[in-house]
């Protein structure tokens, strides 16, 4: 009986300690562990009739001996119900005495796996200094980080790769068209699985890579997004949405195996500073001469790499009171800090090793597979996929958010429209347009110029790639305005007084019924650490939040993330771990977010960071869309 119940109570102390370290994990892991409580709770009303027979043949002392042992089991069942509920609740309450999780701990949507064991230790995130009170002060709570948790987790190989051979191969990996049938309708879904296999051909048994499709048809020129989940067990499965009548086919590109997305992590945790910047320092000389020294700069972060900056006399640094971020650049040898004038990139640092570069030379290959053409009819049922509903702020972006026909987006997100000139002119008439970001954006300002013959644009003496810029329609009472975010921003030798962080540009701005605010970020960022990016990210997020109290009626626009490089200075599987920190910061702050992701990775065009026109003119349709929703 000794043996039975100590084996009984080890399993106990295993379920709930795993149980209790569930913390957020997705429902069906959840679900796991209920399935192994219930079979717990079988064993011990097996095992009570047992311990009740017993003691009726034991002495007092047996008997109190087996009676607390019962007393303990029966305690360990009221735990175990009690968790069962929680679970039911799925962990809505926070733990406040719980520690704060590792970030990077969990499964993402798109690759929910449902058995963690793979994942080793947490990659990119890392709150475990000065956490509570940075975070608490900016209004995040426990599920928040947990929601974020899940948002960029990436399968890991389970396994050293000790060989190039063992990386996801696109000429061996293939898909097939689940269950195809001779004919769909409209708004049907169909699935794919793609089975993903090594170099020696053997199909590979873990997940982690990084898989894009789309269904298309180059004559109508149509194309949709494809969802893709990973399996964790070398096969995905993708789903498509059937939006147009017509034909269409399936086309899976392979943009990094898992191997090579693993040399991308390693090298965001230890060679931030491959990407480096200088600064300009100027200042008066001797007998009325000009002293000038150019020195390399980049972000105060003292890990990651981007602490070698600090040697000899170290550095000059440049700390904004306001947003709390630190410029750091190496101490000019003749000159003062205070000197520093201008800004530039400054160059790229390659320290992939041999085995680096092969793991990343099989990059955005296309995979074969079933070549089968669908074809999709009119539905004969109530299958409706138009969107009714009317443009507003904080609304879900699914997948697929829309889909291309004949050049034109058609979006699930909201009702939205197509702009002419005129249209455009009556919709900006009276606003006030501020736009913050990069060059991706900067093609929407360079798009209303070039649209609106009546909207001149000012010469404000400045460097044109980081602005600032401006445009005026002064019978219209339209000012349009652009410029770039702050550093660490890749441009041309610029003022550096002339960029400013996008908080402190919200916090300047009264706001209003007339002001419309959108600003982006993301690929000046692809090669520094995830936390980094998410307290930029949550420092405008408490700026937006600011202006929204004071000035509820402003329409604030954040335009996502473009696909379009695939290197390790700024991979598309960088920009979607910054494009889901985006969406996860600003999902519940009642702001428009203008998703370009799936807009530019299913077009027929060359992937290009900055997209070409028919891109862009359909993502300044739905711009307008948010702007003027009636």
């Amino acid at each position: 009986m000794d043996i039975e119940i100590q084996q009984q109570h080890y399993y106990f102390t295993d379920v709930l300690a795993s149980f209790l370290d569930l913390g957020t994990l997705q429902l069906s892991c959840c679900l796991q562990r209920v399935r192994e409580l219930s079979d717990f709770i079988k064993n011990i009303l097996i095992c009570v009739p047992k311990m009740t027979k017993s003691l009726m043949g034991l002495k007092s002392h047996e008997v109190h001996k087996e009676r607390s042992c019962l007393w303990k089991l029966f305690t360990g069942l009221c735990l175990l119900v009690v968790l069962f509920f929680l679970v039911l609740s799925f962990m809505g309450e926070e733990r406040e005495k719980r520690p704060l999780p590792s970030f990077l701990s969990l499964h993402s949507v798109e690759h929910s796996c449902h058995n963690s064991s793979n994942a080793r230790s947490p990659a990119g995130i890392n709150f475990q200094t000065q956490i509570s009170s940075f975070y608490s002060e900016l209004g995040i709570s426990l599920d928040a980080y947990s929601r974020l948790q899940q948002a960029v987790y990436w399968e890991e190989p389970d396994r050293s790769i000790t060989s190039v051979s063992m990386s996801t191969s696109p000429a061996h990996t293939t898909f097939i068209i689940e269950n195809l049938k001779e004919s769909y309708q409209i708004g049907e879904e169909l699935y794919v699985t793609v089975h993903a296999k090594d170099s020696d051909n053997k199909f590979k048994h873990y997940g982690g890579d990084f898989f894009q499709a789309k269904l298309f048809w180059s004559k109508s020129k149509a194309s949709v997004f494809g969802e893709v989940l990973d399996l964790c067990n070398g096969s995905y499965r993708v789903r498509f949405l059937l939006p147009w009548v017509g034909e269409a086919q399936v086309a899976v590109r392979l943009i990094h195996s898992s191997e090579a997305v693993e040399v991308l992590k390693r090298h965001r945790e230890t060679d931030s500073d491959r990407v480096y910047f200088y600064g300009y320092y100027e200042g008066p000389g001797p007998d009325k001469t000009r002293l000038s020294e150019t020195v390399k700069c980049n972000v105060k972060w003292d890990k990651n790499g981007l602490e070698s900056i600090r040697t000899g006399d170290c550095c000059c640094e440049y700390n904004d009171p306001r947003s709390g971020e630190t410029w750091r650049c190496q101490r000019p040898k003749s000159l003062p800090c205070s000197a520093l004038v201008y800004h530039s990139m400054g160059g790229y640092t390659d320290s992939l090793t041999y085995k680096d570069k092969m793991l990343m030379k099989q990059t955005n290959k296309d995979i074969s597979g079933d070549k089968s053409i669908i074809k999709i009819f009119p539905s004969h049922g109530n299958t409706n996929i138009d969107v009714t509903e009317k443009c507003h702020p904080g609304l879900h972006t699914p997948v697929p958010d829309g889909f291309y026909l004949n050049d034109v987006w058609t979006s699930f997100v909201c009702r939205t429209r197509h702009f002419t000139t005129q249209k455009i002119t009556e919709c900006l008439k009276d606003k006030d347009i501020y736009m913050m970001g990069d060059s991706t954006l900067r093609q929407w300002f360079e798009f209303f110029v070039n649209e609106l013959p009546v909207l001149k644009q000012m010469n404000l003496h400045v460097q044109y790639q980081s602005g600032p810029l401006l445009a005026v329609d002064v019978e219209n009472n339209i000012d349009l305005h652009w410029r770039a975010h702050g550093v660490p921003l890749r441009t041309r030798k610029t003022a550096f007084a002339d960029l400013h962080y996008i908080s402190n540009e919200i916090d300047d701005l009264a706001g209003g019924p007339h002001m419309v605010i959108v600003f982006n970020l993301g690929p000046h960022f692809t090669t520094y650490p995830l936390d980094f990016f998410t307290q930029r990210v949550l420092k405008i997020r408490k700026a937006v939040l600011a202006l929204l109290q004071r000035a509820p009626e402003t329409t604030v626009i954040i335009k996502t993330v473009n696909t379009g490089r695939k290197d390790i200075f700024g991979s598309d599987w960088y920009s979607l771990q910054l494009d889901r920190i985006l969406q996860w910061a600003f999902q519940d702050v009642g702001v428009y977010i203008l998703d370009v992701w799936q807009m530019t990775a299913c077009h027929y065009n060359d992937e290009d960071i900055h997209p070409g026109p028919v891109i862009i003119k359909n993502e300044i349709d739905i711009l307008l869309s948010f702007i003027c929703p009636k």
